[in-house]
């Protein structure tokens, strides 16, 4: 976080709550949002399929998460992941966060051997990470510029890519 001391850690039982709080803080006055998003961390974390959850703390208060779940592509690839939701607490967005914790994430991934990573975003502000649209790699019912990858390591995958079920709170 500029001017300030930002701490990005995976998450532990006890941000539960406040990871529930930020998300649903964050996306309350988004325009595109269904409201659902905190759901769909709880749904994740529930079954199972929360492959990686960070958050950042700044002065001891976490003030931002991202989760990190695995998606299916039907031409068989493995090792891709979506990155959603992410949050940050409104007083503290467009100050860094966000980026620390798509950051962090991206090298947890990288260190696992992920192949590649898709979102559902805007392009102005995931380009910044790697992400691109890619006409091989279909989210049905999303807008192609929309939706984004960032190849990793082995080949790209092309088909329509499933996220996991906890996301039928949101419509993916």
């Amino acid at each position: 976080m500029r001017n300030g001391e930002l701490t990005v850690r995976e998450e532990i039982f006890s941000d539960v709550q406040a990871i529930a709080e930020i998300t649903t803080a964050a996306f309350l006055k988004h325009p595109h949002s269904l409201h659902t998003e905190q759901l769909i961390v709880a749904g994740l974390r529930q079954s199972g399929a929360l492959s990686l959850s960070l958050v950042a703390e700044a002065e001891g208060q976490i003030i931002g998460h991202v989760a990190f779940s695995p998606v299916t592509i039907p031409d068989g690839s493995v090792g891709w992941y979506g990155l959603g939701p992410l949050s940050v607490a409104p007083q503290f967005q467009r100050r860094g966060a966000g980026q620390a914790l798509v950051r962090h994430g991206l090298s947890n991934l990288r260190s696992r051997g992920a192949h590649g990573c898709v979102l559902l975003g805007s392009p102005s502000y995931y380009s910044r990470f790697g992400f691109y649209a890619n006409s091989d790699l279909v989210l049905p019912g999303a807008p192609p510029e929309l939706f984004l990858c960032l190849h990793l390591s082995g080949l790209c995958p092309h088909g329509e890519v499933k996220y996991h079920e906890a996301f039928n709170a949101r419509g993916y």
